[in-house]
């Protein structure tokens, strides 16, 4: 079974004994950075050179230095850059200001997993990894409650790094609803593996073949967009707020008979058995070394396939019925106001 903490099994004063550098200022870097502050831990963002979320930190009266600067001054560092850029800054500006007793902590294993970060020996690595966006993890923070969030440890030099993640989560609020302990290598592959065959691999190919097949039938695009994705957050929702089987009590019986008769034949063995294929590739490397070969020569694949999903007919049914509804994106968060770093 896994090992759950709470607000008492935290040690408030470890966090709050360190200098924090919290490396980024996107999604997960801002909610880090400012509810680390409002728990009193002393903060500092390193950002790089022309960054545009520098202005965006100061407003919010954080200290804003270089990448570098903030790794000198910080015990603590906190990367929070996206997977593919952490490695080449990390080599640049964080490795040499790293001393022995310092602590670098991650919000995702990836790097440490697959090898494209070594850290120093000497120092403890860790992994403090909210299971939200960060808007959600500061938006928590601020009404009192909390995110749950994930720690791991990676190398225990002080013998101390596992409460050392545990007050950093503290602070970060997630101890008020619950932090599980974890591995850097369980975190990166399945966090890696529902991405790809579950929460937006598997789910956007299922829906965008299941449009196509009803156009392909005859059936209007608009009356396809509106079963096959608009009505997918009633569900989703469902499932989010009372499980599986309470989605099932919530919908039609005849929906509910239907998903179980029908469901298995659509997920199928085939279907299982290239689940297990994807896994394998992400657990043997294989998928890491891929992405990390396409960063490398520029993302020619990736764009293609991005421009590929936008010019689907899916998109452009979908843009216009949107357009109809705009309760469907009051108060979204825009991504431009958390990204960055």
């Amino acid at each position: 079974m896994a090992t759950l903490y709470y607000s008492d099994d935290a040690d408030k004063a470890l966090v709050r004994s360190r200098k924090v550098a919290v490396i980024g200022y996107g999604s997960q870097g801002h909610a880090h950075a400012l509810n680390l502050r409002d728990s009193g831990v002393d903060v500092r963002v390193g950002l790089r050179e022309g960054s545009a979320s520098k202005a965006k930190a100061e407003a919010a009266g954080l200290r804003v230095v270089s990448v570098r600067q903030a790794a000198s001054e910080a015990d603590l560092v906190m990367v929070l850059l996206p997977d593919t850029e952490q490695r080449a800054v990390y080599e640049s500006e964080i490795a040499d200001e790293l001393a022995e007793g310092d602590a670098l902590f991650f919000a995702h294993g990836f790097n440490i997993r697959f090898g494209l970060v070594n850290p120093p020996p000497g120092g403890d690595v860790a992994m403090v990894a909210p299971k939200g966006p960060g808007h959600l993890v500061r938006r928590t923070f601020e009404e009192g409650g909390g995110v749950p969030s994930l720690i791991a440890v990676a190398e225990d030099a002080s013998g101390k790094a596992m409460q050392l993640a545990l007050s950093y989560a503290d602070a970060l609020g997630a101890t008020r609803a619950g932090v599980l302990e974890t591995t850097f290598e369980e975190e990166t592959e399945t966090d890696l593996f529902g991405e790809q065959a579950v929460l937006c691999g598997g789910v956007s190919a299922l829906v965008m073949a299941a449009f196509e097949t009803l156009v392909e039938a005859g059936y209007q695009p608009e009356s396809a967009y509106f079963e096959c994705l608009h009505e997918l957050k009633l569900i989703v929702d469902l499932m989010y707020e009372q499980g599986i089987s309470g989605m099932r009590f919530s919908v039609s019986d005849t929906a509910e008979y239907g998903d179980m008769t029908r469901g298995p034949r659509v997920i199928d063995e085939h279907v299982r058995d290239e689940m297990r294929a994807i896994l394998a590739e992400i657990r043997d490397g294989r998928f890491a070394a891929e992405w990390v070969a396409e960063n490398a020569a520029g993302r020619p694949r990736f764009k293609a396939l991005r421009e590929q999903g936008r010019s689907h007919p899916i998109e452009q049914v979908g843009a216009q019925l949107r357009a109809m509804m705009p309760f469907v994106s009051k108060g979204r968060q825009r991504l431009e106001d958390v990204s960055g770093g």
